[in-house]
């Protein structure tokens, strides 16, 4: 028998399909490209403080908890304290956000030498307590006894040096200020070249954390002196906090401010916006996941809810915000269980003062949480925020 030729049972349509040319690869410029544009579509930067201030490990926090290479990457930016954050967010390319204090936006607020700053910044969530220590030499026993005295006030024109002479002032102790970083100066407190030195930072501040038992050095108490409510928080210092500094059992009182996160305030259909977006989002419907080891202490007095009075929140923030607000207002009494939560917060608060009543909200999230809100962060409407001794 005769057999046909075998390519004569193949279609010509899949004769031709082939013969097809493979499809061309991306050429090495394009996939340069895609990566040049995925990269900083998807980037966002944070200006923390110092290398060794506590805001930097808030930031690398941020960083480890946020990044998602496919969605929004975080990269911390060390910088040079808080009074240089505003700056730098106002002014220098690249950098989307900062970690400063409340007190510093006060300050330039007032002097105006940096411009309407109060339409040009929008806080993205107010943070935490940072606390001022007094770290003096042997001999020193309270702040009275450095009137006169060599002290400390960090570099000039720091986030320190602004809250330290506000604070010196209204307690009225007359010193002879230096600016040295925060590690020279502990080197010359040990040296006996200045009497003290002002140290703000989230408690533990790591580089008081390294002092050694033997130094001679201790943290003196500020008191909470009329004068320094509209600005500060009253705080305490514990032996569980600083070993090394505080016997055990004693309690150091001082004060504190606040740490807010802060933006320029882009047009909404900026690109920075839309970036800002990004980290919004994720950083809000993420907070649960700070709340846990290995993160720092601090993330436990964090309110995004909470107002900073006289300034805009972002946008941004505020959407999210009222996006959690409408899910609670959703589940049957969870809006009835909310007002009445921020009625006993006001009532509660001190004058002049943004709601602070932090305890007062687990039992209204126990029942968001049975109430099926739990897409949103369990302490995103917390009535807390930088507050006072509840929480200091």
């Amino acid at each position: 028998m005769c057999l046909p030729p075998l390519f004569a049972a193949v279609p010509a349509s899949a004769t031709e399909q082939a013969k097809a040319p493979a499809p061309e690869r991306p050429s090495a410029d394009s996939v340069r490209q895609t990566y040049r544009t995925q990269i900083n579509d998807n980037t966002v930067t944070i200006m923390a403080g110092a290398a060794h201030g506590s805001d930097t490990e808030i930031v690398q926090d941020i960083a480890a908890v946020l990044d998602d290479d496919t969605a929004l990457r975080v990269v911390p930016m060390i910088g040079k304290g808080p009074a240089q954050t505003v700056k730098d967010v106002l002014f220098m390319r690249g950098v989307d956000m900062g970690i400063t204090h409340a007190t510093v936006l006060s300050h330039y607020a007032k002097t105006g030498e940096l411009g309407p700053l109060r339409s040009q910044i929008a806080y993205v969530a107010k943070l935490f307590n940072e606390e001022m220590h007094l770290l003096a030499r042997a001999g020193i026993e309270d702040v009275q006894a450095l009137d006169g005295k060599v002290v400390n006030f960090g570099p000039e024109g720091s986030g320190t040096e602004i809250t330290a002479r506000h604070v010196f002032a209204t307690l009225g102790v007359q010193v002879s200020e230096v600016h040295h970083d925060d590690a020279d100066a502990i080197a010359k407190l040990k040296s006996g070249e200045i009497d003290a030195t002002i140290v703000i930072g989230g408690k533990p501040a790591p580089l008081l954390s390294q002092v050694e038992p033997d130094s001679g050095l201790k943290l003196i108490s500020l008191p909470y002196a009329k004068g320094l409510e509209d600005e500060t928080y009253p705080a305490t210092l514990t032996h569980e906090d600083y070993p090394a500094l505080i016997e055990a059992g004693a309690r150091i009182d001082t004060v504190a401010v606040c740490a807010v996160l802060v933006s320029f305030n882009w047009d909404d259909d900026s690109v920075r916006s839309k970036k800002l977006e990004r980290f919004v989002e994720r950083f809000f419907s993420k907070f649960d996941a700070f709340l846990v080891s290995p993160r720092h202490p601090k993330w436990q007095q964090v309110n995004f809810a909470a107002t900073l009075e006289g300034w805009k929140r972002s946008p941004l923030a505020q959407d999210w915000i009222d996006r959690a607000k409408t899910a609670v207002a959703a589940d049957a009494g969870a809006r009835e269980q909310f007002e009445t939560f921020l009625a006993q917060a006001t009532r509660t608060q001190r004058p002049g003062r943004t709601r602070s009543a932090p305890s007062c909200s687990a039992p209204f999230w126990n029942g968001a949480r049975r109430n099926k809100t739990d897409r949103f962060p369990r302490l995103v409407l917390r009535v807390g925020g930088c507050h006072g001794p509840a929480g200091s």
